[in-house]
């Protein structure tokens, strides 16, 4: 068999493609050359958007080697209105008509490669004219543009309901001051303090006086009104996202942070100075110790460590100090024994406390032990209630108490012990508010049995009276 080599072969094809494209090329010049002349008398068939996004809308198939095509008819859009006076509805309004069949075939249908252009065209301008036509019922439907706009008018209820949800700075009323400043001092906690301290006053081993007593109460409570405000202060941006603290002055704005600081030193500053002039030195140094562990590391750490409870502990444990040192004038074991009960008990409460408000510490970015540390929680508050126990028996051997407060405190210790056991092995809410619950009313019954069992020295009543209170002698000349 006689083979055409790959050279021949090739040149032959390429003769033949070529003078195909010779005699293809004067007929494809007369086509464009008649779209011009026809586009340039006519305006109004010139190719604009409306064609061109027709002809993206085309594909072409290939079937039996032979070119079809059949144009996509576009889905109809439907017009939505949206009613301003609620949001969530929708109403449809209309829908626009589809494409005319006439522009679209239901099949496709052969056409001849040599398609006369002038048919092409009609196409065109007849799918040009149904775009027009459908810009126009759409213009229609929107209104015209003389139509004057929608205002909904606001009743005045809705419009006060609308400023009562908005947030704005509450006026300060004088007749409200008082409030404020009790819940910016947390008069509450204010008034623990002073309970403490006054008990420790009352434990120590020296005659009573009534006027030391009222001036170290007072010294001890402006220390801790200061104490708080600041710490309030600090912590506006946190308090604002928990649900326990967010209706406090300053996060409300009821009153400005400057005034919230011009309270506080207006607190702390004669309360220090009161414990230090007219109580004795060291129950002032305590007091303003006991400020600085509270906003310049208690409150601080809250947000860093949960080492911040054991300095809260510290500072809950200064009072009752501060109360014997007023007394006394001196730091003695039965001082630090009673620190030691408020130390102790701080753990069972507090940790109760926080564990039914962990979700409000988690939003306010406070790092506490029934957040991260759960179940050193429950192990922290079962192991210093039995500490409450060692402590108790630990008040006669220090001659603080008699051998009877051992015994009659050891049921309500057990008690509180037993709730802590239940918190430690349940870990519930339940537990957990149990046990809150029976430490407010353990400290003071506590604090109760030791002043009833207090140990009376044999010379108490011819005890000196603090250095500070005693009279000025001069030597004989």
């Amino acid at each position: 068999m006689y083979k055409t080599p790959c050279s021949r072969l090739s040149g032959f094809v390429g003769v033949s493609v070529k003078q195909k494209l010779a005699r293809n090329v004067p007929r494809c010049n007369q086509i464009a050359r008649s779209l011009i002349q026809l586009h340039r008398r006519d305006p109004s068939n010139w190719l604009t958007y409306q064609h061109f996004n027709f002809l993206k809308r085309q594909y072409v198939s290939k079937n039996t080697s032979e070119l079809h095509q059949r144009a996509i008819p576009k889905q109809a859009p439907v017009l939505t209105i949206v009613d301003e006076r609620d949001d969530s509805v929708e109403r449809q309004v209309e829908r626009v008509p589809t494409i005319n069949p006439a522009a679209t075939d239901a099949g496709p249908q052969a056409e001849d490669a040599t398609h006369k252009p002038q048919d092409k065209l009609s196409i065109l301008k007849h799918t040009a004219e149904n775009a027009t036509a459908q810009n126009v019922s759409v213009s229609h439907m929107t209104g015209t543009p003389d139509e004057p706009p929608h205002v909904q008018v606001e009743t005045e209820e809705e419009k006060q309901a609308r400023l009562d949800r908005q947030w704005k700075q509450l006026k300060v009323d004088r007749a409200d001051l008082p409030d404020i400043y009790a819940r910016l001092s947390k008069i509450k906690l204010t008034a623990l303090v002073v309970t403490t301290a006054a008990a420790g006053f009352a434990m120590a081993p020296v005659p009573f006086d009534p006027v030391m007593f009222f001036v170290s109460s007072l010294g001890t409570g402006l220390a801790s009104c200061a104490a708080n405000s600041i710490n309030q202060y600090f912590e506006v941006p946190f308090d604002s996202n928990m649900n326990r603290t967010k209706n406090r002055p300053l996060v409300r704005g009821q009153i400005s942070p400057l005034h919230a600081v011009s309270f506080a030193l207006a607190c702390g500053v004669p309360g220090v100075a009161l414990l230090t002039l007219a109580v004795n030195p060291l129950t002032g140094f305590l007091g303003a110790l006991n400020i600085f562990l509270y906003t310049c590391c208690y409150t601080p750490l809250k947000r860093l460590s949960i080492t911040n409870t054991w300095v809260g502990a510290v500072v809950g444990a200064i009072p009752p100090v501060m109360g014997w040192t007023a007394a006394t004038g001196c730091l003695e074991p039965g001082a630090l024994l009673l620190g030691g009960f408020l130390y102790s008990w701080q753990f069972p409460h507090f940790n109760a406390l926080s564990w039914n408000l962990r979700e409000d510490y988690s939003r306010g970015g406070y790092r506490m032990m029934s957040v991260t540390h759960p179940a050193m929680c429950k192990r922290v508050a079962l192991r210093h209630s039995l500490g409450l126990i060692g402590l108790s028996t630990l008040a006669p051997v220090l001659d603080v108490t008699t051998w009877t407060f051992p015994i009659i405190s050891l049921p309500i210790n057990l008690y509180i012990s037993y709730l802590a056991f239940r918190f430690y092995h349940k870990g519930d809410r339940s537990s957990a508010r149990k046990l809150f619950f029976c430490s407010l009313w353990h400290l003071p019954m506590l604090l109760l049995l030791a002043l009833t069992c207090k140990k009376y020295s044999s010379n108490q009543e011819g005890a000196a009276l603090p250095r500070a209170f005693l009279p000025l002698t001069f030597p004989a000349s």
